[in-house]
Order: structure tokens, then sequence, then C-alpha cells
């Protein structure tokens, strides 16, 4: 009995208005989640009944492998699929091979295509990178693409974010979230059983395969206490050879195809006769699996330690034998069998075809498995595996486990003798220490690295270390070192025809020469990237693009930002180079901070928040300044920890931001004495080092909080207003699209309406510390009549309004017209136009004086001051 299909008439009805969508071209994304057992895979076995009858539907499943199978969901189409993905997908998981194949395949006649891949919270990182691929597209192909995953086993850090990240942003998406049966549903299917259906429904709660469970179970006349129990109820009653051989495909933990099913039971799919009849399997002319996984999961968690391992064992020696077999799968099997011989064998080369595949966590997943076995392994092969482990690490953005591993081979090198693959390992070694945040360590490692490749007389590996020097100083902000390094390294990496370490070596002395005044470094940045993009060198290719966009974002040239941000994270993100991508989201968090769309900076700067060093910092960063200008806690104790983070890598593009955040926050609680104290040794150093945009905003807070500072000379927004040039700023910050800025600039101004019109901004924007000291100040100047700020309890999104269709209706109210709006929030007419049209809908208004009196109700707008 299966109850998955009732009360699901609505998603029913959903997925065939998006197919039949579908099939006239306008394809889409359809998410299917809810818990374990809710129905996912029932509303799928479903979905054929109601589609057009010319539908194509095509199933992939992703399996709970302790370390997943590169491909594994578009592997199993294999057999229903055109003959070019398929050897796609059998050729090694070529990435654009793949890619192209599965836009041809879902173009291809019959229309439409439906492409359903169950349980992506299992799927490896080449699937997800796939379906990446796909949801970018689907809204041009006759075709739908179905997802069904568990959100309760989705933690922050899952990977599969990323992915619902991008669905979220595509055109057009379906969310279907299951929930449970209604008591009237639990009755229904337990009216036939003898139970009491009260019963039914307190130990089910409504979960349909629960309920299909005890129900099955239910010839005792009383409810098991536990679904696991009445899972194992059912198998109580079969003969010992059926139930042997349920524990036997309990361990495999997908499908288990045919040949494999030959080779394990003694009699075939003959023996699984019984079971199927029971509801227990699902058998086919080329699989066989557990109807639902939670089935499976309970009888193999009910098997006794040794015989699980025996049952393993069994399926491993099968794999081994079997020409072909997933490499991936053998680990899993001889990891369960406690097979240490087969996982140093195997291991290796499934984290070679996982890399290979883009699934970089499962690699470093297989190699931390085979290092468990380092006995086995010479001194020399160990060193490859050290090295391989942290490159996939340090790729994965585990830093701690990278430095340890790329430490070890380091040892083992110099042990050896082999000056050439010491000082690459050394060059390693640097770039990660960097990458974890260590400065003093990257550099002692860089230096030693040069000496070393000097005396081992490879050109090409003592180029990419001089590139590697010169990266450490353009980042530290000591331009002619970083010069001077870089161009030996070009000259080396020329000669040698390296174009990766060709790229690598432009991106730093471009970067170096830009942020130094040198516009030719900009021509040489973009020469890097183009030099990266032809070799196909992702991650120098990322690198110069977060070069390109940090070094925009801090000449506050946002449009021309703009124009990299979206190819350089799609670049990362298809590539799952995790660092990069946590990067250029924090880089994202920056601009729509200075943009003044503060809730978008924060979900962008979460991604970056974790315990990648080059991110979190400047993440942190993001999250206090938005609590800090909204007057939210939480602020301070985020920038202590980025501080500490900060001061550890010693580069001013750390402790610069980190420095100004601290020093606003102070001042705006009136702390001014402490300004100096959090800004004043870093201003001094921004001023060394000749930092512009981090010299002019220090020297700005000083300023503010009644110090003296030298005169800037720049014509940088902060530098005029600390000479007293507030109206230039105001119109260098508007012309740049930072309202937040524009305001605070405009009320330095003694006119109390430009003081009026800076607190409108700012009221618009929900910055209320810096709104109620200009408040404090207009009550000083001795005007009456000032607006009130929104009342707190309904400011954070009363009537599901986004915050910058907040900031629209509170200047909507003030009489402005949408090119005003548009010009107040730096942003088109046309958006305004959407913003409006969106705030009447939401607030049930018809005309725009209707929304500024519904607004007023519900405490959105500011009121009166008398």
């Amino acid at each position: 009995m299966d109850g998955g299909i009732l009360e699901r008439e609505h998603e029913l009805h959903r997925l065939a208005s998006a197919a039949r969508e579908a099939a006239d071209g306008a394809g889409s994304v359809v998410l299917v989640h809810g818990e374990a057992g809710i129905g996912k895979s029932s509303l799928v076995k479903a979905m054929p009944g109601v589609l057009p009858t010319a539908s194509r539907v095509l199933v992939g499943e992703c399996d709970d492998l302790a370390t997943r199978r590169p491909l594994g969901p578009f592997r199993d189409l294999v057999g229903n699929v055109g003959a070019e993905l398929a050897r796609a997908l059998t050729a090694g998981g070529d990435r654009p091979r793949v890619y192209d194949a599965l836009r041809a395949e879902l173009t291809a006649a019959p229309h439409p295509a439906v492409l359903v891949v169950e349980d992506v919270h299992w799927a490896d990182e080449a699937s997800l990178d796939a379906l990446r691929f796909l949801v970018h597209r689907m809204e041009r192909l006759p075709a739908v693409l179905v997802l069904t995953y568990r959100d309760d086993e989705l933690d922050r850090r899952h990977p599969l974010h990323h992915l619902l990240g991008q669905v979220s942003r595509a055109e057009r998406v379906h969310r279907l979230p299951l929930s449970r049966l209604s008591p009237g549903a639990v009755h229904r299917l337990s009216a036939v059983s003898g139970l009491d259906p009260a019963e039914v429904y307190e130990v089910t709660s409504g979960n349909p395969f629960f309920v299909a469970e005890v129900v099955a179970a239910g010839g005792t006349g009383a409810v098991p206490p536990t679904v696991v129990d009445a899972v194992l109820a059912r198998l109580r009653d079969l003969d010992d050879r059926t139930r042997d051989a349920l524990e036997q495909l309990a361990v495999v933990p997908s499908a288990v195809e045919r040949p494999l099913v030959d080779a394990l039971l003694p009699d075939g799919v003959a023996e699984l006769a019984v079971a199927e009849q029971r509801g227990l399997l699902t058998v086919t002319p080329e699989r066989a699996g557990f109807r639902h996984e939670l089935i499976r999961r309970a009888v193999a968690d009910s098997l006794p330690a040794a015989r699980r391992i025996e049952l393993n064992r069994r399926v491993l020696a099968a794999l081994v034998v079997k020409p072909g077999s997933d490499p991936a799968r053998v680990v899993h099997h001889a990891a369960q069998a406690g097979d240490q011989e087969a996982i140093a064998r195997y291991g290796p080369d499934a984290a070679r075809d996982a890399a290979g595949a883009g699934a970089h966590r499962e690699a470093a997943a297989h190699l931390c498995l085979v290092l468990r076995q380092r006995d086995r392994f010479d001194t020399a092969e160990l060193a490859d595996l050290l090295e391989r482990f942290a490159i996939e690490s340090y790729t994965i953005a585990d830093s701690a486990a990278a430095v340890d591993a790329e430490r070890e081979a380091v040892a083992l090198r110099r042990f050896l003798g082999d000056t050439r693959a010491l000082g690459a390992d050394l060059r390693w070694l640097s770039r990660i220490h960097w990458w974890a945040g260590n400065a003093d360590d990257a550099q002692r490692a860089a230096r030693e690295a040069i000496t070393v490749l000097e005396e081992a007389g490879d050109e090409r590996l003592l180029a990419l270390a001089l590139s590697n020097t010169s990266q450490l100083h353009m980042l530290s902000e000591r331009t002619a070192p970083a010069i001077d390094f870089g161009e030996r390294a070009i000259l080396l990496a020329r000669r040698t025809g390296d174009n990766a370490i060709l790229a690598h070596a432009l991106n730093n002395v471009g970067t170096a020469r830009w942020r130094a005044g040198d516009p030719l470094g900009r021509a040489q940045l973009e020469e890097s990237l183009r030099v990266a993009l032809a070799a196909g060198e992702v991650e120098h290719a990322c690198r110069s693009y977060a070069n390109l966009i940090w070094t925009l974002l801090e000449r506050l040239e946002y449009a021309e930002a703009d124009r990299y941000l979206g190819p350089g994270t799609e670049l990362a993100d298809r590539a799952e180079h995790v660092g990069f991508l946590s990067y250029l989201h924090v880089a994202l968090g920056l601009r729509k901070f200075a943009a003044g769309a503060w809730d978008e900076a924060e979900r962008h700067a979460e991604i970056g928040a974790h315990d990648f060093v080059p991110a979190r910092c400047p993440a942190l960063t993001v999250l206090a300044r938005v609590r800090v200008r909204r007057g939210r806690s939480g602020g301070d104790e985020l920038l202590d920890e980025a501080w500490e983070i900060a001061v550890r890598t010693r580069e001013l593009q750390r402790t610069g931001p980190v420095a100004a955040a601290r020093a606003e926050a102070a001042w705006l609680r009136g702390d001014h004495a402490a300004v100096a104290a959090l800004a004043g040794d870093t201003f001094e150093q921004a001023r060394r080092l000749n930092a512009v945009p981090h010299r002019a905003e220090l020297g700005h807070w000083l300023s503010k909080a009644g110090h003296r500072v030298p005169a800037d000379g720049s014509d940088h927004p902060y530098a005029l207003q600390t000479a007293g040039r507030w109206r230039e700023a105001a119109r260098v910050w508007h012309a740049a699209g930072c309202p937040y800025e524009h305001a605070a600039a405009l009320a330095e101004s003694p006119d109390p309406d430009d003081k009026l019109t800076a607190l409108a901004g700012l009221d618009a924007l929900g910055a209320e510390p810096l709104a109620r000291l200009v408040r404090s100040e207009l009550r000083h100047l001795g005007v009456r009549h000032i607006p009130r700020g929104p009342l707190a309890a309904t400011r954070d999104n009363p009537a599901g309004l986004t915050e910058r269709q907040l900031q629209v209706v509170r200047l909507l109210a003030q009489g402005l017209t949408n090119p005003e709006m548009a010009e107040r929030l730096v942003v088109s007419v046309r958006t305004v136009d959407n913003h409006v049209a969106a705030v009447l809908e939401k607030l049930g208004a018809r005309s725009r004086r209707e929304a500024a009196a519904r607004a007023t109700e519900l405490g959105i707008l500011p009121g009166r001051e008398s």
C-alpha cells in the first residue's frame, strides 16, 4: 500500500502545467522537497499519468554512498538517452562534453523532456555542477528539470545551498513543498486495516510512507511503536532465502543493476519474487531496489556488524571482477567491509576520477581514506598522495587539512632530496598558508621555494615561485617588489611557453600597478584574464576576476565591477572552486552594501562567512556594517573577530576596511575618543603605503571624531568630506550609486533643507543611528517639523515588502515621482516602475495615495513631529 499520491492533486497539476509550458518552449525548474517519507518519489512515479502525451521522462537518483559517484544520477540515464550523452557519461565525464550532450538531449524531440534528479541532497559535486549548468538554461529549453530533496537534512554549510541559490535566481521556478497527510487521509488509508486511525495518525504524524508501513504491518491489531518496527515486522514471516536476499541488497545504497544482482544472489532475481509481492522491492529487467530508502535503511541498520561486513565483502568481490566498475562504489564497499588493501588500491583512482569530473569534495574524501593506509605506500608515493590531498582540500577551502598535508609532503620531499619536487611543494605550501591567513609562514615558504628552484634549474617552476612571491608583495601593497618579482616571472613564463604562469604573473603585476595609480596596470590584469580563459586555467581566471572586481569596488567604479561580477561568479560556480566562489559572493555583498541593498548584501556575505579566511574577514565586515548602520546588535562582536583575522594577514586590504568599520561604529555611538585608538595606526600605515581608498576613509572618521589629519590631496569623496567639501562629495557618492554615503555627505551641510533631504534618504534605508543624529542636529537648528522614523515593530518586512520596496513606499508617500525616486535611490526609472507596481499589489492598493495610507496604518511610514 502506498499513500504517497493522496492529497497531491495540486502538486500534480503544477507539474502538468510546467510540462505543457515547456512543450511550448518555456522550460522551468521544479523543486519538490520535504522530509524523508513525505512522498517525493511517489509524486515522481505518479507524474507520467498527468503529463502531455508526448512527454519523455528521464529519472536519475543520487545515492547515499559514503563518497558519492561522480555524475551518478546522470549515469543512471544511460540506456534511456541518446548515444552522444551516453558516450559523454561513460568516457570519463569530460564536463563540457557532458554539458553539451545534456542540453542536446533535453532539446531533442519529442517535447517536453522531464528530467528528474531524485535525492539531490546526496548529489556529488560534479552532478551539482551539471545541474547548475542546466538551471541557467532551463527557461530556454523545451524541458522541465525536477529536483527532489530532503530539506530537513540541509544545514547551513550543505553544498546543495549553492545550487538552490542559483535556482532562486532562475526566471521560471516552481516550488512544491510536500506537506503531511491530513487526519482524514490517514483515516481513509487505515480504515480497512482494523487499526485505530487516530492511533495511526499519532504514531506517524501523517507521514505518507510511515502510514503505509504501519498499515501494512497491522495484522496484529496493534500499532507498532516505531516505523522501523513496522518495516521489520513485514520481514518476520519471510523465508530465510528471501530475507538473506533482502539483507544482501540492503547494504548497496542504490538500485542494484541486474548483473550485480545475478552475481550476488545464487538464483538471481528469482529470489526476489516474494519480497516484490510484499511491496518491499521494485524489480525491473534492468535493476532491483527497495521501494523506499527508509525500508533499505531499516533492514541494513538491523544487521549485526559482522553480518554487514560480510555482505559488503561480497559486493566488493563482485565489483572488483566486474569490468568497468565505478571506483567510487568499490571504495565505498571496501570501507564498509574494512578491506584496507582495496581502499589503498582503488582509492587513488577514485580520487582521480572525481577530481577530473570536478567533484573535488569527493576526491578529497577518497584521498583522506587512502591516507589512513599510508604504511602501504613508499615515501615518494606518499608524498604525491599528500600533495594531491592538499590541493583538493585547498580547492574546497578546507585550509587546515591543506596546510597539514602540504607540510608533511614538504618534509617527505626534503627526506627524498628531490629539489624540483621540494620547490614545487614549497610554492604550494606558501599559497596554502596565505589561503589560511598565515602571512609570515607564507612568506617563509615563498623565499625558500625560490632558493630551492634556482638550484634545481627548472625555469617553469621558478617562474611560478617568483610569481607567487610577487603576489604576496602585491597583496601587502609593496608595489616595487611585486613588480620586480612579477616581471622576472613573466619573462620566464613567456620563454617556457607556460600560459598558466603567465596569467598568474600578469595578474600580480597588473594589480600592483593599477592600485598604485598606473592605468596600464588594468590592461595587464585584463590580459591576465584573457590568457587564463584561453588556457582553460580556472583558478587563475577566477583570481583575475577577483582582482579586477575588488580593485574596481575600491575605486568606486561599481558599474564597471558589475561587468565582471556575473561571469566571474558563474565561472567559479561552474568550476566548483569553493574558495573563489565564496570570495566573489563577498564581493557581491560589498557591491550590494554600497548600493544600499543591505538585505541582499547580508545574503551574499553569509555565503563567505565560513572557514575560508580570505572571504571570512570581509564577509564579517559587511555583516557587521549592515548591523551597525541599521542600529542592530552584534556588529561589534563580528568586527572583533574580523580584526583578529585581519591582523594575522598583515595586509592593509584586510585591516583597512575593518578599522574603518570599527571607527564608524564608535562614531555612531558617540565614542569619539575610541576612534583614534581603532583607526589611527591603520591610517598611518595607509599613508605610508599611499593606499588612497583606505587613507581617505580612515582619515574621514578620524576627522569626524575631532582629530586633525593631514590634507589628503586626492579626489576621493571621503577626502572631499574631510576637507569640508561635502557638496562635491555628495555628487560623487550619488554618481557612484551609494545612497547611504550620499545622505551622510548631505547631512554635513549646515542647511536644514539639505539635512532634511539626507534624513529622508536615511529613513528610506532604515539607517536609524545616523538618522537619529541628523534629527538631533535639526532640533538644535530649531527646525520644528521633523519626520519621525518608521516604527520599530513593523520596519523589518511588513506586508511582505522587500527592503527596496520599503524604501520606495517611503519615498512614494513623500510625493516623489518615479524619476525622482530613481535619482534618490540611484537606480533606473524602469526599476522604480516595477517596484511601485509590486508595492501597490502587496499593499492591495489601487493608487499611490491609497498605498501611502495603507503603509501608514502598518507603521511603515514616518509620522511628523510637532
